[in-house]
C-alpha cells in the first residue's frame, strides 16, 4: 500500500514509518525541519503541514490508500503557549484531513490521546465509548479533533487514543526517559507524582498496531491503545533509573494533591483495551519490555558515562 504520514520526525511517526516498511509497503512523508531517519520512506513533499491548500493538492496528486496523522503539538504546556498554532495543527489540520480521506476513499488513522479524559478515579479505566471530559486546553482541542474527524469521514476513520508513550525518538529528546535524563542532566531533580496513575505505550509497539489498523479496513471508529499495565509516574521514574542504572535520588516523590498545577487530588488516566486488543494480532507491551527498548539518548552519552560511575 501506498501510505502518507504526517509527523513522521515524531516519537510515534517515526516508529509508524519504521512498521510501515517492515511490512513492505510505500511511505510518503512531508519535510520537516527535524531530520527524517527513519527507514523505507520513498517520497518526501516539500509542503509546510500548516498550509492546508498546497498540502489538499499533494495528497490528491499522490492519492495515497492510507493516511496516519501523527503530526500535532503534542505537549500540553506548548499548547498554552501558543493556542492559535495548536489550533490549526491539532485541530483544523485534522479536519482538512478527514475531508480530503472521505473524498478520495483513502484510509484514515487520526491519534489522540488519553487526555480527552478528566482521570477522576472512580471512572477509570476509560472505555472508547466513555464521555470525555478534558482538563487542559490541550485535551479540548484534541477532541475537538476526534469530532472533526468523524464528521468529516463517516467511511474509513479510526481515532486511535494512545496513552503516555515510551521508547526511542529520532532527535532523543520526546519520549518520557529522554526528557527526565536531559532535565537530570541539566541539574535539576525532577519531581514525578506518586498520585497520577498512567497506563504507558512503547511507541514501537503502537506503530506495530497501527500498521494493523492500516491494512484492516473492516475496523472503524474510535479506538484505545496503551501498554498492559498501569503505574505512577514516580515508579515509572524509578524503573528508568534503574534500568540504566542511575540512582533513585536523582528525582524526587511529589503529589499531584500538593502541587497545584491539577484540580483533584488524584489522576487515573488508564484505558479499556477492549475490543481493539482482541482483533489485533500486535499485543499490548509489558513495561518492563517498554523499558528494555530504552536507549540513552546521544547527546547525553558523555554526561552518562560520568552520572553512571
Amino acid at each position: 500500500m501506498k501510505v502518507f504520514v504526517l509527523g513522521a520526525s515524531g516519537l510515534i511517526g517515526h516508529a509508524v514509518c519504521e512498521a510501515l516498511a517492515r511490512r513492505g509497503h510505500t511511505l510518503i512523508t512531508l519535510r520537516h525541519q527535524s531530520p527524517l531517519r527513519a527507514r523505507g520512506i520513498e517520497e518526501v513533499v516539500e509542503v509546510d503541514g500548516t498550509d492546508l491548500p498546497k498540502l489538499t493538492q499533494a495528497i490528491i496528486e499522490l492519492w495515497p490508500d492510507a493516511l496516519v496523522n501523527a503530526a500535532a503539538i503534542s505537549s500540553p504546556e506548548a499548547v498554552e503557549k501558543n493556542p492559535k498554532l495548536a489550533e490549526r495543527l491539532n485541530v483544523a489540520l485534522p479536519r482538512q484531513l478527514a475531508q480530503i480521506t472521505s473524498h478520495l476513499g483513502t484510509r484514515f488513522i487520526h491519534l489522540s490521546t488519553d487526555m480527552v479524559f478528566d482521570g477522576t478515579p472512580e471512572n477509570a479505566p476509560f472505555r472508547s465509548t466513555d464521555l470525555p471530559n478534558p482538563k487542559n486546553l490541550y485535551g479540548q482541542l484534541k477532541l475537538m479533533a476526534e469530532r472533526e474527524v468523524l464528521e468529516h469521514n463517516t467511511e474509513d476513520p479510526v481515532v486511535l487514543r494512545l496513552t503516555l508513550t515510551n521508547g526511542n525518538s529520532p532527535g532523543g529528546v520526546r519520549s518520557v526517559h529522554e526528557k527526565l535524563l536531559h532535565a537530570i542532566a541539566r541539574g535539576e531533580r525532577p519531581t514525578l507524582y506518586s498520585d497520577e496513575l498512567r497506563q504507558p505505550c512503547s511507541a514501537e509497539n503502537v506503530g506495530d498496531a497501527i500498521t494493523e489498523l492500516v491494512e484492516r479496513r473492516d475496523l472503524h471508529g474510535i479506538f484505545h491503545w496503551a501498554g498492559s499495565e498501569t503505574i505512577t509516574r514516580y515508579a515509572l521514574g524509578q524503573r528508568i533509573l534503574q534500568n540504566f542504572s542511575l540512582s533513585p535520588d536523582l528525582i524526587q516523590e511529589g503529589s499531584l494533591a500538593d502541587s497545584g498545577e491539577q484540580p483533584r487530588e488524584a489522576c487515573h488516566l488508564a484505558f479499556t483495551l477492549d475490543p481493539l486488543v482482541g482483533k489485533l494480532k500486535t499485543l499490548p507491551a509489558s513495561i518492563e519490555r517498554q523499558i528494555s527498548e530504552l536507549s540513552i539518548p546521544p547527546a547525553l552519552r558523555d554526561w552518562y558515562a560520568q552520572a553512571r560511575r
